[in-house]
């Protein structure tokens, strides 16, 4: 019943395209296989398998939005750079969100990225726009792309988390869990394992949690 509400929805947007429809992680690794794929629905209730399963068992995959009845995934979901997260019942309105949030992130494949250690020329459509890294407040992984939060507005560009903390300032920026780089001039507050940033909370991994308080001069 769940693939038959989300197949409809899927049908009803005209930018996207059903490729196929699994029952199980065996069949979804067969798709991947033979099928050139850019989105994956997941649910993360599955047989043989769960959805957080498959995601720690597949290392490249297409752009994933998790769908499952336990809000408590949503945490462990991102962990794995999924572009989104919703939970049962799918409302139309909020599987809209998700779907355009994949697109947002799947268009920027035409971006690239030049840096240096005080700025960024990111190039989107033929025009390359400055970024000075004095405005980023924060980095987020969404598998092979990265968001980059400034003071003025977010870039989804394709580029590895990986890639672009070898770029910047170590003595600014830091590293604070898997999926996330913030700037540390930027942190306003840190409480139980959470970065704030201009309002945002940010996750901090508890092996990076001693290192972070340090470097902030904490008294």
């Amino acid at each position: 019943m769940a693939r038959m509400a989300v197949r409809q929805m899927v049908k009803d947007i005209k930018f996207l395209n059903l490729v196929g429809e699994c029952e199980n992680p065996m069949e979804a690794i067969n798709l991947l296989d033979t099928e050139k794929v850019d989105l994956m629905l997941l649910d993360v209730e599955m047989p043989k398998m769960s959805g957080i399963d498959f995601l720690k068992s597949t290392t490249k995959r297409p752009l994933v939005i998790l769908i499952t009845a336990k809000p408590s995934y949503a945490v462990e979901a991102f962990e794995y750079n999924v572009a989104d997260f919703i939970v049962k019942p799918v409302r139309e309105d909020r599987f809209i969100k998700a779907i355009n949030r994949a697109k947002e992130v799947f268009e920027s494949t035409n971006q690239t990225v030049e840096v240096t250690k005080e700025y960024f020329f990111i190039r989107e459509k033929g025009v390359s726009s400055k970024l000075m890294t004095s405005d980023i407040l924060y980095i987020q992984a969404l598998g092979d792309y990265v968001t980059i939060y400034t003071t003025q507005k977010k870039f989804t560009i394709h580029y590895t988390l990986t890639g672009i903390e070898k770029e910047l300032p170590a003595q600014k920026f830091m590293r604070v869990h898997r999926s996330y780089i913030v700037a540390l001039d930027k942190i306003e507050t840190v409480e139980d394992g959470t970065a704030f940033i201009d309002q945002n909370a940010v996750p901090v991994g508890d092996s990076q949690r001693t290192e972070l308080l340090k470097r902030l001069n904490l008294l």
